[in-house]
């Protein structure tokens, strides 16, 4: 490249997500294997985390007709997620699952 008097945009300023996988999945990494296939990884995570008050419809959408749903809803009910959807439930519904499982 040219020396010029702006900085350069270097050539692998991209990195393709696609090309990299889940970020937090290894293949090495069985417990979380079946983050590769969770279909949320492939959306928009805002509709996951909606703001208090803001609608989960859409993310429980998703969730319906996810493959790896049972999954994600034990990973987050054994790390005691508290923010956002998994396995299709809001916070408030795997408290009540977890009070009702004791």
């Amino acid at each position: 490249m040219s020396e010029s008097p702006h900085t350069p945009v270097p050539s692998n300023w991209f990195v393709d997500p696609v090309f990299l996988g889940t970020p937090t999945v290894r293949e090495d990494d069985e417990a979380l294997a079946w983050q590769a296939d969770a279909l949320c990884a492939q959306t928009d995570p805002e509709a996951f985390f909606p703001e208090k008050g803001g609608s989960t419809r859409e993310a429980k959408r998703i969730c319906e007709t996810c493959e790896v749903r049972s999954e994600c809803l034990d990973y987050a009910l054994e790390n005691d997620e508290r923010f956002g959807i998994w396995g299709g439930l809001s916070e408030r519904e795997r408290r009540r699952l977890r009070r009702e499982a004791m």
